[in-house]
């Protein structure tokens, strides 16, 4: 029985001894309990930050694909509609993002290091970029709401991508632009009555004796807009310029093409969804400044710090490819 105590009570000791130590040391105060140790908790972190910007990926994707099926359908839409973007401020934002980026990487390695001081300045940093960025979207959707250049059937521009104003259309019924009573439509006439088509005649197929009525506007047929200058329909002439292989000429009417509309949902849609984005980044980034106030973050757990900054990589990348794409091409 003495023997026992002897062996057993040693025992005990040293193994609640190691178990305090190990999760002291090697588990940590963060570490959760289905981990092994910091290391394992870590790893996992990694593989599901991972997994999630790869969903991320294929979440925007879907928009890069309806941009580039419209884009080649309407080519003249992008060409007119891309000026009504403002190249400098897109190209501050790519900078903003590009220097939020290079801090939250840097802040990686302050995590790593220990350095609590230079850990919260950074993040600091970021979040200054981030908050820099939306006003600045802010500052850039203000513009298209004044000018009109919204998405799908709001859009109705009140002036040009050079500042010229657009007259738009009376849209009462029965007047033209300007209130004028609208032409009546020509009637086909035999002898002072209405022609009637041929029995079983096709439907539009003129009357016998009597003459198709062609507008003077082959726009007309379609509903587009007419040029001002030269009364032919601005997609036709767009599109007989993209025929003969000439350089679509964007500055001919000071109309926009049908279905620009379209160009600004897409713009609307892909800049929206990335801002909704960087907002998510600043709260994540908030959570990363409370926490590293406390000094949470060591060499042994940084794993959200990590996390973040890939995160916030993807989300620069993302605006990298939407500012050419929206602002440059064309």
């Amino acid at each position: 029985m003495t023997l026992a105590i002897y062996i057993f009570v040693p025992l005990v000791i040293l193994g609640i001894t190691y178990a305090v130590v190990h999760g002291l040391t090697v588990r940590g105060p963060f570490i959760q309990h289905h981990f092994d140790d910091d290391v394992h908790q870590f790893d996992s972190g990694k593989l599901g930050i991972w997994l999630f910007l790869g969903q991320e990926v294929l979440f925007f994707s879907a928009l890069f694909v309806a941009y580039i099926i419209y884009r080649h359908n309407h080519p003249e839409v992008f060409a007119y509609a891309h000026q009504y973007l403002d190249v400098k401020m897109g190209a501050i934002n790519t900078g903003v993002l590009i220097l939020s980026s290079l801090t939250a990487a840097w802040a990686v390695r302050a995590a790593q290091l220990g350095q609590k001081k230079l850990l919260i300045g950074l993040i600091i940093v970021t979040l200054l970029c981030a908050f820099g960025f939306l006003v600045i979207k802010y500052f850039e959707y203000e513009h298209k709401a004044h000018v009109g250049t919204v998405f799908g059937k709001r859009f109705v521009p009140h002036e040009a991508p050079d500042g010229r104003p657009i007259h738009q259309p009376d849209a009462t019924p029965g007047k033209t632009e300007g209130g004028a009573p609208a032409p009546k439509e020509p009637v086909n006439t035999v002898g002072g009555t209405k022609a009637q088509p041929a029995p079983g005649a096709a439907p539009g197929t003129p009357a016998p004796g009597t003459q198709p009525v062609v507008p003077e506007d082959p726009s007309a047929l379609r509903g587009e807009p007419a040029s001002t200058a030269t009364g032919v329909g601005v997609l036709p002439a767009l599109e007989a310029q993209k025929r003969a292989g000439v350089k679509i000429d964007t500055h001919a009417s000071a109309l926009p093409p049908p279905n620009t509309g379209m160009f600004f949902t897409i713009y609307f849609a892909m800049t929206g969804l990335h801002g909704i984005h960087v907002l998510a980044g600043i709260f994540v980034f908030i959570w990363l400044l409370i926490r590293a106030c406390r000094g949470h973050f060591g060499p042994r757990y940084y794993g959200p710090v990590d996390f973040a900054a890939l995160y916030w990589h993807l989300v620069d990348l993302i605006w990298i490819f939407l500012f050419p794409l929206l602002y440059l091409i064309h």
